[in-house]
């Protein structure tokens, strides 16, 4: 290290990010700056160590033997520093617990339970379709479906269900499909390619070949607002539409399922906080298994 130069801890943590990421644009949206703050870090960084840790390409950055030699002992500098957190924060805990879109209202419903236990604990829900980077620390838990990540605990929360819906203005103007299994002449509203491999995605493609899609999107908000509207038919998650009183279910057949999963990292299960929230979640869950799976009846 150079003798005039003194080392700034939190130019480790743009390092790591930026190592992590492969870009210096990537490194910028996991950290919340602009991608020339981390630039100036890590020449900060490279200039207090004395040598290059990355080599900058125009297909990212490459790392040099050196700053290859640094992740391994950075990654566990931070283990250490998140469980520290977890720790001395116990007294004023947040918990970020992310969740696909359907979840809120089941378990806003128990909430009152987990403030009983924990009234010092902020629960902060994230919602929606796009994955949350755990391991990155952009929440704490997620509730996901498919296939997870090895490097995570994976707890298994059951299965979710999905059928077929249609909101009464739809079905004024066209009668319900006699055979499920053609939906011929129908507007349809469909996924986003994106989602080609959720089993409800397949279930669509594979009936509605002869059908109208009118709308694709990756949001089940967006897909339960347009069949609310009347647009179309649509495979929705049955624990938000059976409650959806604009929605008529068109079978009560399930037609389609993925497993559940509660997924965090290993240093979760330092901090009480989220020891606290993982019950809560497995207890809700539990719970309303069979309206998850639709097949409450």
């Amino acid at each position: 290290m150079a003798a005039d130069e003194e080392l700034d801890w939190n130019d480790l943590r743009y390092f790591l990010r930026a190592a992590q990421a492969g870009t210096l644009a990537g490194a910028a949206r996991a950290m919340g700056v602009d991608h020339s703050t981390i630039g100036r870090r890590l020449t900060a960084l490279e200039r207090a160590v004395g040598a290059p840790l990355v080599i900058r390409a125009a297909d990212g950055l490459h790392l040099t033997p050196l700053g290859e030699s640094l992740v391994p002992l950075l990654e566990d500098i931070e283990r250490s520093v998140l469980a520290f957190h977890g720790r001395a924060s116990q007294r004023q805990a947040r918990v970020r617990l992310a969740m696909p879109t359907g979840f809120t209202a089941m378990f806003t419903a128990h909430l009152a339970r987990l403030r009983a236990a924990q009234p010092q604990l902020t629960l902060e829900l994230l919602t929606g379709a796009r994955p949350v980077d755990l391991k990155r620390g952009e929440a704490d838990l997620a509730i996901r479906s498919g296939p997870v990540d090895q490097e995570l605990i994976a707890r298994p929360l059951g299965e979710s269900g999905w059928s077929l819906y249609a909101a009464p203005a739809y079905l004024a103007r066209r009668p319900a499909p006699v055979d499920l299994d053609d939906l011929s002449g129908h507007e349809v509203i469909g996924y986003d390619t994106s989602l080609a491999e959720v089993p409800a995605a397949q279930w669509v493609e594979q009936r509605a070949q002869r059908a109208v899609v009118v709308l694709r999107s990756r949001e089940m908000s967006d897909m339960q607002a347009a069949t609310l509207s009347g647009a179309g038919l649509a495979v929705l998650p049955c624990l938000a539409a059976d409650d959806e009183a604009g929605l008529v279910r068109l079978t009560p057949r399930v037609l389609a399922t993925r497993q559940l999963w509660l997924v965090y990292p290993r240093e979760a299960r330092l901090s009480q906080p989220v020891q606290a929230v993982i019950a809560f979640v497995l207890d809700v869950m539990r719970e309303n298994a069979a309206r998850i799976a639709g097949t409450a009846g």
